[in-house]
């Protein structure tokens, strides 16, 4: 697993969470926390505002609710 492929990952779907990252690429959070922040620090990528739980179901976990977004223009 590398930068590359999770810079690729989020380039192709634009939108995605933590869990997906973690999902995808089969890395844990301390693993991936790097690479985010690498692609942050370059500028390709960034944390999308939190989508706050909803009142009903609290079923979310908090890496389905961490979204990171692709903001560089290729």
């Amino acid at each position: 697993m590398s930068l590359k492929e999770l810079q690729d990952f989020v380039f192709d779907f634009h939108r995605v969470s933590l869990a997906e990252m973690k999902l995808y690429l089969q890395i844990d959070r301390d693993g991936l926390r790097p690479m985010i922040e690498r692609l942050i620090e370059t500028g390709k990528v960034q944390k999308s505002p939190t989508i706050e739980k909803c009142q009903s179901c609290q079923k979310c976990e908090s890496d389905e609710l961490e979204l990171y977004e692709w903001i560089e223009n290729i």
